[in-house]
């Protein structure tokens, strides 16, 4: 029986096989994270990504802990930002709007009620 957590790289039906590269990729180890945060820096020659979870993105003060970072270079953050860009156009095409303010999530209005 195959092992579930051992995903092979699907193969396009056209793809000659001469020059096909199959990746297996052993994900039963991966720890999962959550983040609805994120810190972009830069070197010269890399983007550093420090994420974290932020409880409470209403309050005045906010302390939080960076509990991941991760460090590309930039050819592989140009493919990772086009990579992320087509997934939410995929996920917007059949969900509709990923609304990216949270008043407006919140409310569906321009802002928080008022009272």
């Amino acid at each position: 029986m195959a092992d579930p957590k051992k995903t092979p790289s699907p193969l396009p039906a056209d793809a000659p096989a001469e020059n096909t590269i199959r990746i297996d990729v052993d994900d039963s180890d991966v720890a999962a994270l959550y983040a609805n945060w994120c810190r972009v820096s830069i070197t010269p020659e890399e983007v550093i990504l420090d994420l974290a979870m932020n409880p409470n993105p209403l309050a005045q003060i906010q302390k939080f802990k960076v509990s991941q970072r991760v460090i590309l270079n930039f050819f592989w953050a140009k493919r990772l930002a086009a990579l992320l860009t087509e997934t939410v156009q995929r996920h917007e095409k059949a969900f509709g709007k990923v609304e990216t303010d949270f008043r407006k999530r919140l409310t569906g209005t321009d802002g928080p009620a008022k009272s």
